[in-house]
C-alpha cells in the first residue's frame, strides 16, 4: 500500500475527491494485461482490490507483485515513454483509472494540485531508488546502516500523513467498490 500513502499523504481532500469524480473503475481479469511493455497507456492506475504481477522482457520474468494501494503507469505518465514492463492480473482485480489527458489538463490548470502530485511522486521515486541501492549492495553495510537504520521505515515526509493517507484510500475504495 506504499505508493498510495505517498500520493494521498501529499494531496488534500479536495484533490482526492476530484480524482474519485474523474476516474473510473476497471476490471482486470486473471492473466490479462493491464499494461503491456512498450505499448502506450491511456491512464494512471491505482489498484483497489486484487493482485497484479509486474513482468519484464519477452519471457515476462516477474519482478514484483502488487497489492491494493499500489499505483501503476506513473513512470510513463511522468516521462511520456512507453511502459518498461507488463502488468498482468494475478487474480481478478479492480483498478481505478484516471485518464492521462484529464490528469495532464488538471495538472496544467491547478498549480497547487500539480505541486502536491509531483512532490508525492518525487518522494516515492527517491525512496525507491534508495531501496534499490540498498538491495544491490552499493556502499558498505556500515555506511548503509548509518544512513538508514530500518529499510522498511517510512520517509519522514510521509510518516506524519500515513494515517490520513490510509483513511483517504479506504474512503476511496469503499466509495468506488460500492458503486
Amino acid at each position: 500500500m506504499r505508493k498510495v500513502l505517498y500520493l494521498f499523504g501529499q494531496l488534500n481532500d479536495e484533490d482526492v475527491e476530484w480524482m474519485i469524480a474523474t476516474g473510473r473503475k476497471r476490471s482486470v481479469t486473471r492473466g490479462n494485461a493491464l499494461i503491456q511493455q512498450g505499448v502506450p497507456v491511456d491512464a494512471l492506475f491505482i489498484l483497489l482490490d486484487g493482485r497484479l504481477s509486474v513482468l519484464l522482457g519477452r519471457q515476462e520474468r516477474e519482478i514484483a507483485r502488487l497489492n491494493a494501494g499500489e499505483m501503476v503507469g506513473e513512470m510513463s505518465f511522468v516521462d511520456a515513454r512507453p511502459p518498461s514492463a507488463t502488468v498482468r492480473g494475478l487474480e481478478d482485480s479492480t483498478v481505478f483509472a484516471i485518464p492521462k489527458p484529464v490528469l495532464a489538463d488538471k495538472l496544467g490548470r491547478d498549480l497547487g494540485f500539480a505541486a502536491r502530485f509531483y512532490r508525492a511522486l518525487a518522494i516515492y521515486l527517491s525512496t525507491t531508488v534508495r531501496e534499490r541501492h540498498r538491495m544491490l549492495g552499493y556502499g558498505s553495510e556500515a555506511d548503509l546502516d548509518e544512513i538508514e537504520d530500518d529499510p522498511d521505515e517510512l520517509d519522514p515526509n510521509v510518516l506524519d500523513t500515513v494515517a490520513l493517507a490510509g483513511d483517504r484510500f479506504d474512503r476511496m475504495v469503499r466509495q468506488l467498490m460500492d458503486s
